[in-house]
């Protein structure tokens, strides 16, 4: 089951205007999309949302979840970069409100075939759109060891990334998820509850995705993109993400282009992290244009 993360506070900071036209940049499997699609319903204007996704997949499965509120919500496969020519395409000069919620998606993370998951065997690929080139069996076939580490320090701030790299490289080739797992965990010990790896598939899916570049490229955008008195909603699973979303904010606030709603970062309720695990590290941040 698909269960969003930080609904509520998500839609509480997004402010939904009866004739307001949003975008979720991170459809997903669309419970954020639909949320969103059944408020503007209820509100009965003129307002739909743009649910857009990099992964092909899960936009076509973020359509059948919203089938019932179709109406509502014009679907666009993209990347961050690319959520300019979306409004384009759809003759929209700016929006009303955006949500971006980072994490990765229970249906990517429990696909062994997509290379994501520890659990779940599968080819080493972990590209959220299966239709661009390099894998994360390229990077860890090819890279050279220092790459690797620097890599894995910088994206997963792993601690142990040298011994871990000369581990990988003396194991090669490596193709599959599990593979890679047991070549890691022989390398580490565990030291927590944390699978020794999970840092290492983090960075991995980073780099693989250019996930980092991507999201430069939302928060230099947001001017653009969202109108004076629009909303940003932006939800962090990582500390490197949450430091560029804090700081972009910060400086769109000093600029005089935008106003920061959370002045402290907004985390689950108890609740949630009780019945949806996944959402333990969630952390949201709003922002008003101005």
């Amino acid at each position: 089951m698909h269960v969003p993360v930080m609904l509520a506070e998500a839609l509480e900071y997004l402010a939904i205007r009866p004739d307001g036209v949003l975008l979720d940049a991170t459809a997903g499997m669309g419970g954020h999309t639909r949320a969103i699609a059944e408020r503007l319903a209820i509100a009965g204007g003129a307002g739909f949302v743009l649910s857009c996704d990099r992964d092909a997949e899960s936009l076509e499965m973020a359509r059948r979840n919203c089938a019932d509120v179709a109406t509502r919500v014009h679907f666009h496969k993209a990347a961050f970069a690319g959520l300019g020519e979306v409004l384009a395409a759809e003759k929209i000069t700016q929006l009303d409100g955006l949500l971006a919620d980072l994490g990765v998606s229970r249906y990517q993370l429990t696909t062994g075939e997509r290379g994501f998951s520890l659990m779940a065997d599968g080819p080493l690929d972990m590209r959220l759109d299966r239709s661009q080139g390099t894998t994360a069996a390229d990077l860890v076939n090819y890279e050279s060891e220092k790459e690797l580490a620097d890599l894995i320090y910088k994206f997963g701030e792993e601690r142990r990334s040298r011994k871990i790299a000369r581990a990988i490289v003396r194991g090669r080739p490596v193709h599959t998820t599990g593979q890679l797992a047991k070549l890691i965990e022989s390398a580490v010990p565990r030291t927590g509850k944390l699978h020794p790896a999970t840092q290492t598939f983090m960075a991995l899916r980073i780099a693989v995705n250019a996930e980092l570049d991507e999201l430069d490229a939302l928060l230099g955008a947001l001017p653009e993109l969202v109108k004076p008195g629009g909303r940003v909603v932006i939800i962090t699973f990582m500390s490197l993400e949450d430091r560029r979303v804090k700081q972009a904010f910060q400086g769109l606030e000093k600029a005089g282009l935008g106003r920061v709603l959370t002045k402290h970062v907004v985390r689950p309720s108890e609740e949630e992290v009780t019945l949806n695990a996944p959402s333990r590290s969630a952390k949201l941040r709003a922002l008003e244009l101005v």
